[in-house]
Protein backbone atom coordinates (compact mmCIF):
# COMPACT_ATOMS: atom_id res chain seq x y z
CA UNK A 1 0.00 0.00 0.00
CA UNK A 2 1.26 3.54 -0.88
CA UNK A 3 2.40 5.58 2.60
CA UNK A 4 0.31 8.18 3.23
CA UNK A 5 2.45 10.98 3.09
CA UNK A 6 3.77 10.05 -1.01
CA UNK A 7 2.05 11.76 -3.46
CA UNK A 8 -0.35 9.72 -5.91
CA UNK A 9 0.84 9.64 -9.45
CA UNK A 10 -0.89 11.59 -11.83
CA UNK A 11 -3.83 12.27 -9.10
CA UNK A 12 -4.99 15.08 -7.16
CA UNK A 13 -4.75 15.92 -3.61
CA UNK A 14 -7.63 17.23 -1.18
CA UNK A 15 -6.87 20.38 0.20
CA UNK A 16 -7.84 21.31 3.41
CA UNK A 17 -11.22 23.23 4.14
CA UNK A 18 -14.81 22.81 3.38
CA UNK A 19 -16.11 19.70 1.71
CA UNK A 20 -19.35 20.25 0.46
CA UNK A 21 -22.11 17.18 -0.06
CA UNK A 22 -24.88 18.22 -2.35
CA UNK A 23 -27.81 16.24 -2.07
CA UNK A 24 -30.58 17.69 -3.83
CA UNK A 25 -29.76 20.80 -2.92
CA UNK A 26 -32.66 23.72 -3.08
CA UNK A 27 -30.61 25.89 -5.81
CA UNK A 28 -29.41 23.20 -8.07
CA UNK A 29 -26.47 20.89 -8.10
CA UNK A 30 -25.25 22.96 -11.17
CA UNK A 31 -25.65 26.17 -9.06
CA UNK A 32 -24.23 25.08 -6.22
CA UNK A 33 -21.20 23.75 -7.84
CA UNK A 34 -20.41 27.00 -9.43
CA UNK A 35 -21.07 28.75 -6.17
CA UNK A 36 -18.54 26.03 -4.92
CA UNK A 37 -15.78 26.53 -7.25
CA UNK A 38 -16.24 30.33 -6.75
CA UNK A 39 -15.71 30.26 -3.10
CA UNK A 40 -12.79 28.16 -3.59
CA UNK A 41 -14.16 25.17 -1.80
CA UNK A 42 -11.94 22.05 -1.09
CA UNK A 43 -13.88 19.61 -2.84
CA UNK A 44 -17.47 18.75 -3.89
CA UNK A 45 -19.07 15.87 -3.69
CA UNK A 46 -22.40 14.56 -6.15
CA UNK A 47 -24.56 12.52 -3.69
CA UNK A 48 -27.85 11.56 -5.77
CA UNK A 49 -30.62 9.97 -3.79
CA UNK A 50 -32.87 9.61 -7.29
CA UNK A 51 -33.10 6.66 -9.31
CA UNK A 52 -32.63 7.82 -13.00
CA UNK A 53 -29.53 6.61 -14.32
CA UNK A 54 -28.95 8.96 -17.15
CA UNK A 55 -29.69 12.08 -14.90
CA UNK A 56 -27.01 10.82 -12.10
CA UNK A 57 -24.79 10.31 -15.28
CA UNK A 58 -25.73 14.05 -16.70
CA UNK A 59 -25.17 15.32 -13.18
CA UNK A 60 -21.65 14.20 -12.57
CA UNK A 61 -20.93 15.33 -16.22
CA UNK A 62 -22.07 18.53 -15.64
CA UNK A 63 -20.34 19.34 -12.27
CA UNK A 64 -17.08 17.79 -13.98
CA UNK A 65 -17.29 20.55 -16.16
CA UNK A 66 -18.32 23.02 -13.89
CA UNK A 67 -15.12 22.03 -11.64
CA UNK A 68 -12.52 20.88 -13.91
CA UNK A 69 -9.25 22.69 -14.27
CA UNK A 70 -10.13 24.70 -10.47
CA UNK A 71 -8.84 24.09 -7.15
CA UNK A 72 -12.30 21.94 -6.37
CA UNK A 73 -12.29 18.65 -6.51
CA UNK A 74 -15.10 17.11 -7.88
CA UNK A 75 -16.27 13.27 -5.57
CA UNK A 76 -19.01 11.46 -6.83
CA UNK A 77 -20.53 9.53 -3.90
CA UNK A 78 -20.84 5.09 -4.34
CA UNK A 79 -20.87 4.81 -8.30
CA UNK A 80 -17.21 4.33 -9.07
CA UNK A 81 -18.38 3.39 -13.08
CA UNK A 82 -20.21 7.12 -12.57
CA UNK A 83 -17.08 8.81 -11.12
CA UNK A 84 -14.25 6.69 -14.02
CA UNK A 85 -17.48 7.63 -16.70
CA UNK A 86 -17.03 11.24 -16.08
CA UNK A 87 -13.97 11.53 -15.36
CA UNK A 88 -14.09 13.02 -11.62
CA UNK A 89 -11.05 13.26 -9.12
CA UNK A 90 -12.36 10.84 -6.97
CA UNK A 91 -14.97 8.66 -5.48
CA UNK A 92 -16.28 7.87 -2.08
CA UNK A 93 -17.87 4.69 -0.16
CA UNK A 94 -19.78 3.61 2.29
CA UNK A 95 -19.25 0.90 5.14
CA UNK A 96 -21.70 -1.04 3.00
CA UNK A 97 -20.91 -0.68 -0.26
CA UNK A 98 -18.28 -1.78 -2.71
CA UNK A 99 -14.83 -2.98 -0.33
CA UNK A 100 -12.30 -0.38 -0.67
CA UNK A 101 -10.09 -2.51 -2.37
CA UNK A 102 -12.50 -3.15 -5.23
CA UNK A 103 -13.34 0.42 -6.25
CA UNK A 104 -9.42 0.85 -6.27
CA UNK A 105 -8.98 -2.09 -8.98
CA UNK A 106 -11.87 -0.11 -11.16
CA UNK A 107 -10.93 3.25 -10.77
CA UNK A 108 -6.94 3.01 -11.04
CA UNK A 109 -4.24 4.46 -8.65
CA UNK A 110 -4.41 8.00 -9.83
CA UNK A 111 -7.87 8.47 -8.73
CA UNK A 112 -8.93 9.85 -5.00
CA UNK A 113 -10.87 7.45 -2.85
CA UNK A 114 -12.58 8.13 0.24
CA UNK A 115 -14.26 6.11 2.61
CA UNK A 116 -16.66 6.26 5.42
CA UNK A 117 -15.92 5.02 9.30
CA UNK A 118 -18.26 5.61 11.98
CA UNK A 119 -16.67 4.18 15.33
CA UNK A 120 -12.95 3.67 15.96
CA UNK A 121 -12.64 0.02 14.79
CA UNK A 122 -13.53 1.19 11.37
CA UNK A 123 -10.86 4.07 11.36
CA UNK A 124 -8.26 1.47 12.16
CA UNK A 125 -9.17 -0.61 9.25
CA UNK A 126 -9.55 1.60 7.03
CA UNK A 127 -5.33 2.04 7.62
CA UNK A 128 -4.35 -1.08 5.50
CA UNK A 129 -7.23 0.06 2.89
CA UNK A 130 -5.87 1.31 -0.73
CA UNK A 131 -7.82 4.63 0.47
CA UNK A 132 -6.65 8.29 0.30
CA UNK A 133 -8.85 10.07 3.12
CA UNK A 134 -11.47 8.87 5.66
CA UNK A 135 -15.24 10.37 6.11
CA UNK A 136 -15.70 10.22 10.28
CA UNK A 137 -18.79 10.61 12.10
CA UNK A 138 -21.84 11.39 12.43
CA UNK A 139 -20.60 13.58 14.71
CA UNK A 140 -23.88 14.99 15.35
CA UNK A 141 -27.31 14.00 14.74
CA UNK A 142 -28.05 14.36 11.22
CA UNK A 143 -31.43 13.45 8.90
CA UNK A 144 -29.42 13.62 5.72
CA UNK A 145 -29.43 9.74 5.65
CA UNK A 146 -32.96 7.66 5.95
CA UNK A 147 -31.43 5.25 8.56
CA UNK A 148 -28.18 7.68 9.94
CA UNK A 149 -25.34 5.65 12.05
CA UNK A 150 -24.89 6.01 15.45
CA UNK A 151 -23.67 9.52 16.89
CA UNK A 152 -20.01 9.67 17.76
CA UNK A 153 -19.58 12.84 19.35
CA UNK A 154 -17.18 15.08 18.66
CA UNK A 155 -14.77 14.22 21.48
CA UNK A 156 -14.14 10.67 19.68
CA UNK A 157 -12.92 12.94 16.64
CA UNK A 158 -9.54 13.51 18.44
CA UNK A 159 -9.21 10.06 19.12
CA UNK A 160 -10.00 9.15 15.16
CA UNK A 161 -7.34 11.59 13.90
CA UNK A 162 -5.01 10.07 16.60
CA UNK A 163 -5.04 6.22 15.20
CA UNK A 164 -5.79 7.54 11.59
CA UNK A 165 -2.88 7.31 8.97
CA UNK A 166 -5.50 8.85 6.42
CA UNK A 167 -6.36 12.47 6.77
CA UNK A 168 -10.11 12.51 8.06
CA UNK A 169 -13.25 14.33 7.01
CA UNK A 170 -15.43 15.28 9.78
CA UNK A 171 -19.40 15.06 9.10
CA UNK A 172 -22.37 14.73 10.71
CA UNK A 173 -24.47 17.53 11.63
CA UNK A 174 -22.21 20.15 11.62
CA UNK A 175 -22.63 24.02 11.26
CA UNK A 176 -20.82 27.13 11.48
CA UNK A 177 -20.92 27.32 15.13
CA UNK A 178 -20.25 23.35 15.87
CA UNK A 179 -16.98 23.73 13.67
CA UNK A 180 -15.55 26.97 15.14
CA UNK A 181 -16.18 25.21 18.84
CA UNK A 182 -14.10 21.64 17.59
CA UNK A 183 -11.20 21.02 19.76
CA UNK A 184 -9.53 19.02 17.34
CA UNK A 185 -8.32 19.68 13.76
CA UNK A 186 -9.61 17.59 11.07
CA UNK A 187 -8.10 17.91 7.27
CA UNK A 188 -11.35 18.26 6.06
CA UNK A 189 -14.82 19.14 7.20
CA UNK A 190 -18.27 17.88 5.44
CA UNK A 191 -21.71 19.46 5.59
CA UNK A 192 -24.69 19.66 3.50
CA UNK A 193 -27.67 21.47 4.98
CA UNK A 194 -25.56 24.16 6.42
CA UNK A 195 -24.75 25.44 2.67
CA UNK A 196 -27.50 23.96 0.73
CA UNK A 197 -30.45 24.90 3.05
CA UNK A 198 -28.55 28.49 4.00
CA UNK A 199 -30.54 31.62 2.93
CA UNK A 200 -27.02 32.81 1.12
CA UNK A 201 -25.47 29.72 0.42
CA UNK A 202 -22.52 31.36 -1.14
CA UNK A 203 -22.01 32.93 2.12
CA UNK A 204 -22.31 30.12 3.73
CA UNK A 205 -19.54 28.11 1.97
CA UNK A 206 -17.42 31.11 2.56
CA UNK A 207 -17.89 31.40 6.13
CA UNK A 208 -17.39 27.62 6.61
CA UNK A 209 -14.40 27.13 4.44
CA UNK A 210 -12.23 29.93 6.05
CA UNK A 211 -13.67 28.70 9.79
CA UNK A 212 -12.62 25.17 8.24
CA UNK A 213 -8.91 26.61 7.66
CA UNK A 214 -8.61 28.21 11.16
CA UNK A 215 -9.20 24.74 12.96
Amino acid sequence: MMATNEKKPLGASLRRGLYLILTEPRDGYETLGRWAVEAGLSAVQLRYKGHDESEHSALAHALRQITKGTGTLFIVNDRPDIAFASQADGVHMGQGDLPAAEARKLIGPAMLLGLSTHNLEQVAAANDAPVDYIGFGPLFATNSKERPDQVTGPDALKAALAISRHPVVAIGGLNLDRIRRLQSSPHNVAVIRAVSDAPDPLAAMRAIHAACLEL
